[in-house]
């Protein structure tokens, strides 16, 4: 799903470009915002892997912790 936003995001960046160059401003606009939402979409998706990964962690660390005290 990643990579599906970032190509999202980079085929709205593209045709918002493309829009400016034919003179049409507002549609360009509304779309650059769509590829700036996707964009921010990918980084969503990317954090939550990396906080869902960094709560694994800590709830081995946890686990192990608690083994020690019995």
């Amino acid at each position: 799903m990643k990579v599906f936003w970032l190509v999202v995001s980079g085929i709205c960046i593209v045709a918002a470009g493309v829009l400016i160059w034919l003179g049409d401003v507002v549609s360009a606009f509304v779309v650059a915002v769509v590829g700036i939402l996707a964009w921010f979409l990918n980084y969503r998706i990317q954090m939550k892997e990396v906080a869902d990964a960094a709560d694994l962690e800590d709830e081995g660390r946890y686990k192990d912790d608690s083994d020690d005290d019995v």
